[in-house]
């Protein structure tokens, strides 16, 4: 468990399906930080979400002690940072820049692409689906034969993959496609196992057939 005074309040507002929240929830979970949370209705944000994220108004939010740290690459390093245990950057600073270089291009370049190909029409479907395959294969090419982007150890990268990880699976067949998989892409396939199999990870994801349900519905109403 990581240290803490007995009134410390750390509070998390979010949305079960979002990677984004969940990316939250995988850190605490992996520094053993108690956390309260929140399920936010993005059609009719709280007045909490509106108080503690009055630029952006969406997930997640982190709340410490009253203080507000909205963007989740943010509060991953926040979290990092405060609770110093099972740290998920290295201490050289090159290292780290790598760190916040690949976090950035995943959610810059490589999770938009994914997602536009799993929720295209027929039309844009085949060009969506040739920028998802380069996407995946830029990582491929990053992560090499490491087990886990960190190293032997789950990192930041790996947090900001969650999307990869685990989403990824269940958008892909949901859209009838094959993105990512073990022929494909050996090395970045072998890595979300390790990373959905890992024990704190796989406690923080949210239950498979409810994601699904919840995106499949989704896109019937497309």
């Amino acid at each position: 468990m990581a240290p803490a005074n007995e009134e410390e309040e750390v509070r998390l507002l979010g949305k079960w399906p979002s990677p984004f929240s969940n990316r939250v929830v995988l850190a605490l979970k992996l520094k053993g930080v108690e956390y309260k949370y929140s399920e936010e209705n993005l059609a009719n944000k709280s007045d909490d979400l509106l108080k503690y994220n009055p630029v952006y108004k969406k997930v997640p939010v982190l709340v410490h002690n009253g203080n507000p740290i909205a963007e989740s690459l943010v509060i991953l390093e926040y979290i990092d940072d405060t609770w110093t245990n099972n740290s998920f950057l290295s201490q050289d600073p090159y290292e780290r820049a790598l760190a916040r270089f690949w976090s950035k291009t995943l959610d810059d370049k490589i999770l938009p692409a994914i997602w536009n190909a799993c929720w295209s029409d027929e039309k844009g479907r085949e060009k969506a689906v040739e920028e998802a395959l380069e996407a995946l294969n830029i990582l491929e090419n990053e992560i090499k034969d490491r087990k886990f982007f960190g190293g032997e150890t789950i990192g930041l990268v790996d947090i900001a993959a969650n999307f990869i990880g685990y989403w990824v699976e269940i958008l892909q067949e949901i859209a009838g496609l094959e993105l990512l998989t073990i022929e494909k892409f050996p090395k970045v396939f072998k890595w979300s196992q390790e990373f959905i199999n890992h024990p704190v990870i796989k406690e923080g994801l949210p239950p498979r057939d409810e994601l699904f349900a919840f995106f499949k519905a989704s896109a019937s109403k497309k």
